[in-house]
């Protein structure tokens, strides 16, 4: 027994250490940006519980609920594209600072909206401001991270956000059961203007630097209309965000209808898959950057594992599924994700990064639209069950279309 600790606490020192490595040689600049999204994240408190929120304290329909998220998905679409292309044009500095500063006082706005129509137009507007954030900064990693560390420098800012998740829902949970749902918007338009304050005293506008060394996997491909792979990787992208979106919108409902959670233990579900994440996700990263794994094929474990989170959801007898569904849909995350961004940077032409990100990003917000609104409309009409088994297929789908990616890129 001796002999095995003397073994085993080398072993187990060599992976601290190498856990540790995974986190430096970043430069100021990215760890100020993975600090403020941490802040923006924590904060993030309507998104988690919108859905019940309008369900249960504005005593909207399945079927008004559905069109207020297809709202903030279009808001979220048209967010992105203008992100992305104002990225390019004006630079992603001046996207960043007035996006979240301004979604900040519009979040303070929304809780006094109660009203379907208002609900509609409000969140589409709120969410063509904050998601401009999104594409301008994945562009500001280019400008910020050294070449070497633009993937870590990816997963480090998703780690920074996941970490946020894994305190937001939860603590979202008890201001909802000690203060109300309104506290919550106070929270996160709070959140929303420290996070940016602190980048704009802390870092100073900086012109993206363009490296070809960047784009080791660079194609000769001279416009993203014309980028076929991508645009079969977007259905890919598509199809895993819309999956995982049923986080948002349809599970919490299905928690406390089917189970009779409260939304504090709904938020320590989500509280689990974002601690998974912070401890995993750059392991998983870095493994898989050392041993040159195809991003595709990881990408393709990530979809089959969404599809079984909710394959699973079709034992409806014991609570005990839900904890195997956010496992199951942790690691397809962890899988999917930073790889799927990866990718889609290393598709980029030099200069186009900006267009590139803002389809990507768009992916996500028709995602959004699709799949409350879908999600919504198959509970009503046919139950929970049956969207269990159309967003698990759909999965599936999202694995196939990894194969066809994988096949085109070969073939070029």
């Amino acid at each position: 027994m001796y002999l095995c600790s003397t073994q085993f606490l080398p072993m187990l020192k060599t992976a601290f250490n190498r856990y540790i490595n995974s986190f430096r040689g970043f430069r100021r600049e990215i760890w100020i940006l993975t600090l403020i999204t941490f802040i923006n994240r924590a904060g993030t408190m309507v998104l988690p519980f919108l859905s019940k929120y309008l369900k249960e304290d504005l005593d909207f329909s399945y079927g008004e609920v559905g069109w207020i998220m297809v709202c903030f998905g279009l808001g979220s679409m048209l967010g992105s594209y203008l992100g992305g292309k104002l990225s390019d044009s004006i630079g992603f500095y001046k996207v960043m600072v007035f996006s979240l500063f301004v979604s900040g006082l519009l979040f303070f706005a929304l809780q006094f909206i109660t009203s379907f129509a208002g609900l509609c137009v409000a969140m589409f507007v709120i969410m063509t401001v904050a998601d401009m954030f999104r594409p301008a900064m994945f562009v500001s990693l280019g400008a910020y991270a050294k070449p070497e560390n633009r993937t870590r420098a990816l997963t480090l800012v998703r780690l920074a956000v996941n970490l946020g998740f894994a305190a937001g829902p939860a603590l979202g949970g008890l201001i909802i059961m000690n203060i109300g749902y309104h506290g919550l918007f106070w929270v996160d338009g709070a959140s929303c203007i420290v996070a940016i304050s602190i980048f704009w005293i802390l870092v100073k506008e900086k012109k993206k630097v363009v490296d070809s060394s960047v784009f080791v996997d660079e194609l000769p491909v001279k416009s993203v209309y014309k980028d076929r792979p991508f645009w079969v990787f977007l259905i890919v992208s598509f199809i895993t965000a819309m999956i995982f979106f049923q986080l948002f919108t349809t599970l919490p409902l299905y928690h406390q209808e089917q189970y009779g959670l409260t939304e504090f233990q709904t938020g320590l579900l989500m509280t689990l898959n974002g601690f998974l994440i912070f401890l995993l996700e750059m392991p998983i990263v870095n493994y898989f950057d050392r041993k040159k794994v195809n991003k595709v094929k990881i990408v393709l474990f990530g979809s089959l594992c969404m599809a079984l989170s909710f394959y699973v959801l079709l034992i409806n007898v014991w609570a005990g599924v839900l904890l195997i569904n956010i496992l199951f849909l942790t690691f397809g995350e962890m899988f999917a994700f930073p790889f799927s961004i990866s990718f889609a940077l290393s598709r980029a032409p030099r200069g186009q990064e900006g267009r590139y990100m803002a389809f990507y990003t768009m992916s996500f917000s028709l995602a959004h639209i699709m799949s409350s609104k879908t999600g919504m409309e198959v509970i009503a009409h046919f139950g929970y069950q049956v969207n269990w088994m159309v967003m698990g297929t759909l999965g599936l789908v999202a694995v196939g279309c990894s194969v066809w990616v994988m096949k085109m890129v070969r073939e070029e």
